[in-house]
């Protein structure tokens, strides 16, 4: 165990490395670009993993799913207008049998502070039918990165961690943990599962939709969803998620004359 004062894009990056990354690819874009900085300078000063930028989101991605393919972990990383160039392998990995961990990150810039448009990146994960993790603060970026290598391996799926600006940007302490072994290198066990054809996909999609209650389970369940509730106080409630929670918590004494009764649902 030990405390780290980091950047939410760095938390990203070492909850990756500490989960068994093998391989990070990206785009550069603020305010996604800190995670691969970190990412590149770690590989150059360890050589334990392979980082690099790539020629556009797209190829980043798909390099990505090859490291995927081969049984170990990797990382996209892009801000939101990125995921538009990389939508097409995007959504169709989401019908291939994911092999290694494979966690894309989306930055967005809600605010257009050095962006041309706002976008939310959720709605993509929603149409791609994947879970999306979408961290509080800097420890949850760290903590959530390692779930969601394992949730991409326990459902075969990619996931989704979804970034904001400020934290994104925003320094904190961060206590981290040990750093895992990487997983070997292995085929994919059915290479059906990693083609496209239109008979093949149409299998892996009802496949893929199977997997809906799964995910609604384990989230309703996970300890990252905590459910507070007052049973003196039923009138209403207060569902957030992110960053969210932190604009809640902040203003919740000026929403009520007794904030007492008000409890957050994340």
């Amino acid at each position: 165990m030990a405390e780290k004062v980091l950047l939410g894009d760095e938390a990203v990056a070492l909850g990756a490395i500490h989960s068994g990354l093998s391989n990070a690819y990206g785009y550069p874009g603020t305010p996604s670009s800190e995670i691969m900085e970190y990412l590149i300078k770690y590989s150059r000063k360890t050589e334990k993993i392979h980082a690099s930028w790539c020629s556009n989101e797209k190829t980043a991605y798909e390099d990505a799913l090859g490291v995927s393919l081969a049984g170990k972990r990797s990382i996209v990383t892009m801000k939101h207008v990125g995921l538009n160039v990389a939508a097409d392998p995007f959504i169709n990995s989401a019908l291939l049998k994911i092999n290694g961990g494979l966690v894309i990150v989306v930055a967005d810039d809600p605010g257009m502070h050095s962006s041309q448009d706002e976008q939310d990146s959720r709605f993509f994960a929603d149409f791609a039918k994947v879970p999306c993790f979408e961290p509080v603060n800097q420890q949850e970026a760290y903590e959530m990165t390692g779930e969601a290598f394992e949730v991409s391996e326990k459902y075969h799926v990619p996931v989704m961690i979804r970034l904001v600006t400020r934290l994104a940007h925003s320094r904190a302490v961060v206590v981290t943990g040990e750093e895992k072994e990487q997983n070997r290198m292995k085929k994919a066990e059915d290479k059906n599962t990693w083609m496209l054809l239109p008979a093949l996909a149409r299998k892996q999609w009802v496949t893929l939709l199977g997997k809906y209650e799964e995910f609604k389970k384990d989230s309703e369940n996970s300890p990252l969803n905590p459910l507070y509730l007052n049973p003196d106080f039923k009138k209403y409630g207060v569902i957030t998620t992110g960053l969210g929670k932190n604009y809640y918590l902040e203003n919740m004494p000026e929403l009520s004359d007794k904030p007492s009764h008000l409890h957050v649902g994340v």
